[in-house]
């Protein structure tokens, strides 16, 4: 399997270069696109809630996620604190709206990817990160320096600022956003986020440029865009647009998970639209959209 191209950035130089530039947007934040502008480096507090230091709720082996990742040892996966979306059906609400976690430092998260890496996961997958971009990419040169080559997996919204993912070029190995919602009203409603969709639409092809198309090698991938969309009731997600704009706009090769597990979390049991979950009926109709388009990896 070939070797993650952060550590082609690291002997260049380049990765610390990459860290000023992520630990610079800190001082006036525009991490994500809601562009708080707050200074976290002196103790501000913006919409996502996070500070100046990481917070990690847990770290784990997880056997859970995508076949791809899990492999036959899992996922090593990564918990963050906080959210930059804080969706109203929020199945980890304790942990994105709550905050629940430790304070963790540059060295302590490294050593959380040697332990991960030591217990035979098949890649580092930072569940979350958008809003902690720099601490995260900040550990990396120390985690190389204890024997770190394993692939980095970007587990995120979809929610992202297009500045911050060019400049995770080259660090990150696999790009695995949220493809939510293609419904302004919807994304306004659920998420507190309107624009929702016309951020994704440049986000996902910027990621797409950078990687391409999921790459599997004996059953476990290592570079590439895996997308996850979650089925929800009534349609809510609007996932014949999104899609369209997958088979259209970015590959028919493109690797998509279309997900079924939504069950009505936190505020949404209070939300009649969405406080139940799906019917088979609902979840086979996206399937066969995503047929219809040309879609057919993932699902």
């Amino acid at each position: 399997m070939k070797k993650p191209t952060y550590l082609a950035l690291y002997e260049s130089g380049e990765l610390e270069h990459r860290i000023v530039q992520l630990n610079k947007i800190l001082e006036a934040c525009s991490l994500c696109p809601r562009r708080c502008k707050i200074n976290r480096l002196k103790g501000e507090i913006g919409y996502c809630q996070a500070g100046a230091e990481l917070i990690v709720s847990s770290y784990f082996p997880h056997f859970g996620e995508e076949r791809p990742l899990v492999g036959r040892s899992g996922s090593g996966t990564i918990f963050l604190a906080h959210c930059n979306l804080k969706c109203s059906f929020c199945q980890n609400y304790d942990i994105s709206h709550l905050g629940s976690g430790e304070k963790t430092s540059t060295k302590q998260l490294a050593q959380m990817m040697l332990y991960l890496q030591r217990q035979h996961c098949h890649n580092i997958n930072f569940v979350t990160p958008t809003h902690y971009a720099p601490q995260i990419i900040s550990a990396l040169p120390l985690a190389i320096q204890m024997g770190l080559e394993l692939p980095i997996v970007y587990n995120c919204g979809g929610y992202e600022s297009l500045e911050v993912i060019e400049i995770l070029e080259g660090v990150v190995d696999i790009y695995m956003p949220d493809a939510k919602f293609s419904n302004h009203k919807h994304a306004k409603i659920y998420a507190n986020a309107p624009d929702y969709f016309n951020i994704l639409k440049p986000a996902l092809k910027e990621m797409h440029r950078q990687v391409g198309i999921l790459k599997i090698d004996n059953g476990i991938a290592y570079r590439g865009l895996l997308i996850r969309h979650l089925v929800m009731p009534n349609d809510v997600a609007g996932s014949e647009s999104i899609l369209r704009f997958i088979a259209e706009e970015l590959s028919l090769e493109s690797y998509v998970n279309i997900m079924s597990q939504y069950h009505p979390c936190f505020q949404a049991t209070n939300i009649p639209s969405i406080n139940r979950r799906i019917t088979s009926e609902e979840y086979y109709q996206a399937i066969e959209i995503a047929k219809k388009f040309g879609l057919h990896r993932g699902f």
